[in-house]
């Protein structure tokens, strides 16, 4: 894999009983990393605290803590990315530069052969900027893919080509900025790619730390507006979740909550040109349903 290296951060609040299992599998990993930084968030039942010990145990384990007078509550972090503003405080402690940087939520699993294989696929493809795995969550006692359009990447387990960072570096912390990112890089030409022969394990299925799945939706609406979405996709991904969930219809008035009020928009028309042509009806048709 020649000298292409990885390093990895995590953001994590109130992560203790995730963070031991994630540590576990990172420690098992074939190719293990340059660096490993852990941000805590502000928590209170443990986290910094057993982060600490491990990097006592391992020299490339460290810890950056985050002032305790901007915590504020989980739900609001989620919806004033909070992650992300973690995120970058990671990267911006790394001891040094790697060549691929690994945004590791603290809530997953993984074989041992895991980053080894990521790597591999940066190696082989110069013009990949960002990748992860295929997310599994637990249904009815079985790992179950969800699916996503290949291009998408997870959240979750996000790797940056180290070039690359400045897609993610100088956005907003604002619901969303997990799709602009990637948005930008197609549009300076670079590729993204989710690998589907790489599992990982989400162990806390999303939206389950907001008090109420309406009002995630809700967010997920106005996010859509400030991303650029467009209205028929938004009804049409509406529609089309909503067999399964009733809540999801919250987004549809999140959207339009955001219109009515006039919100503001990513200001980049170049890259919320590039979602709507994502979103135009026969490429939505021609993928089989909306994301």
């Amino acid at each position: 894999m020649g000298r292409l290296t990885y390093a990895l951060v995590t953001p994590a609040r109130n992560e203790r009983e995730n963070l031991t299992r994630l540590a576990a599998a990172v420690r098992a990993q074939r190719l293990l990393p340059e660096s490993w930084v852990i941000v805590d968030d502000a928590s209170d039942d443990g986290t910094r605290e057993l982060a600490e010990e491990l990097a006592g145990a391992e020299p490339w384990i460290h810890v950056e803590t985050r002032a305790a007078e901007s915590a504020g509550t989980l739900t609001d972090g989620r919806r004033e990315g909070r992650d992300l503003i973690a995120f970058k405080h990671g990267v911006r402690a790394l001891p040094a530069p790697a060549g691929i940087v690994v945004k590791v939520d603290a809530d997953l699993s993984f074989e041992p052969d895991y980053f080894e294989r990521l790597v591999e696929h940066f190696v082989a493809d110069p013009r990949l900027a960002m990748a992860s795995g295929a997310c599994h969550e637990l249904e009815d006692g079985q790992w179950v893919r969800r699916r996503v359009i290949q291009t998408a990447v997870w959240g979750a387990s996000r790797a940056y080509r180290w070039e690359c960072l400045d897609a993610v570096m100088t956005l907003q912390p604002r619901i969303g900025w997990d799709g602009l990112d990637e948005l930008r890089l197609h549009v300076d030409g670079w590729r993204t790619d989710t690998f589907i022969d790489l599992p990982f394990r989400h162990h806390r299925p999303e939206h389950t730390r907001e008090p109420g799945r309406v009002r995630a939706h809700v967010a997920q609406g106005r996010a859509a507006w400030y991303m650029g979405y467009r209205p028929s996709y938004l009804a049409m991904r509406t529609v089309y979740r909503s067999r399964s969930d009733v809540a999801v219809l919250g987004m549809l008035w999140g959207y339009l909550g955001a219109a009515v009020r006039r919100e503001a928009r990513f200001p980049e028309p170049e890259v919320r040109r590039v979602l709507r042509e994502r979103q135009r009806l026969g490429r939505t048709l021609r993928r089989g349903s909306p994301p």
